[in-house]
């Protein structure tokens, strides 16, 4: 299975004209949210933020940019920032978000993050994984996970939603109608994924440099990715029971893109038709999830630049890839 680094929110939240400000506007993942959100008939984009940036404008900093927008980057101040919209997106590293979020819901604001903060349901676990406290833990339990062929209908409702992660969103979409139909075995499950660089962000980090990553391949914080609670507290509350996989994250030397080969054992042997009438009970109606001809698997340049999730795959007996 395989996803773009792109943002999976925008679908299913609220259909009305909403003006919208970034925080965090001078990342990647900024700069994918300003390009969908410019190309949104309900959306407007009244407010950016950057600090390192502040007063540039936005198409200084992307100037692929330059065609969508003419807004100049400002310094986040909550007093600025509420009167001009009505939803606001932070994409700010995190333990950032965090900070400002409870501030934002307070001045009636709703709030879609983009940083790992509200993803994980426990402070403890959060604290774990992260290695920071986390100094808003009362708000944890209002976050919605917004993986919308997951949560759909709590998503329209929800005041402060959590974006999922680039891995869990590549692993939980293909393993979700295979546990809500329970025919997994689920203590087998490995997740082999593939990431450009792009998802390492844009800062300025020396395994990111074109000459530690160009022409090589390599894994890297396996079995201790800061994703693996994410996806595995996800995954358990679909099965109903809890749930752990061997995840093996990589990098590879492409800009963007992800790639997830999954491997798991079902109860019993099933055709290539009955694991496709699964997938298609659950996506059929999916704008952004193509399930793929048999014989036919995913590559992540047929979806570069999309919000497309593909998926493909292989059975044999009680084998499925």
């Amino acid at each position: 299975m395989q996803e773009g680094h792109t943002l999976s929110f925008l679908f299913c939240i609220w259909i009305s004209a909403m003006n919208i400000a970034v925080i965090g506007a001078s990342g990647y993942t900024g700069l994918e949210l300003v390009r969908i959100l410019a190309n949104h008939p309900h959306t407007t984009i009244t407010c950016v933020t950057s600090e390192r940036f502040a007063g540039q404008p936005l198409s200084n900093v992307f100037p692929s940019l330059a065609a969508f927008s003419d807004l100049r980057l400002e310094s986040f101040d909550m007093s600025r920032v509420s009167p001009r919209a009505d939803i606001v997106f932070t994409a700010v590293p995190h333990t950032e978000a965090m900070r400002i979020v409870p501030s934002l819901l307070q001045q009636g604001k709703r709030v879609i993050d983009l940083s790992a903060d509200f993803r994980l349901s426990s402070k403890t676990t959060y604290e774990a994984w992260y290695g920071h406290q986390h100094t808003s833990p009362d708000i944890l339990s209002a976050a919605v996970y917004g993986l919308s062929e997951l949560n759909r209908s709590a998503i329209r409702r929800a005041n402060l939603v959590a974006n999922p992660g680039c891995y869990p969103t590549s692993i939980i979409l293909p393993l979700m109608p295979l546990l809500k139909e329970g025919v997994l075995r689920t203590g087998t499950i490995i997740a082999d994924s593939k990431s450009g660089v792009s998802g390492a962000g844009r800062a300025l980090k020396t395994n990111s440099l074109f000459c530690e990553v160009s022409e090589g391949c390599s894994a890297y914080n396996v079995l201790q990715h800061r994703h693996q609670p994410e996806i595995e507290e996800q995954l358990s509350r679909i099965a109903g029971n809890p749930i752990k996989i061997t995840f093996s994250p990589h990098i590879i030397p492409m800009n963007r893109g992800m790639l997830s080969t999954i491997y798991v054992t079902i109860k019993r042997s099933l055709t290539p038709l009955q694991i496709r009438e699964i997938f298609k009970k659950y996506y059929h109606r999916e704008r952004f999830i193509r399930l793929l001809p048999d014989g036919v698997l995913p590559h992540t340049g047929r979806i570069r630049g999309s919000n497309f999730c593909d998926i493909g795959f292989v059975v044999k007996g009680t084998r499925l890839v």
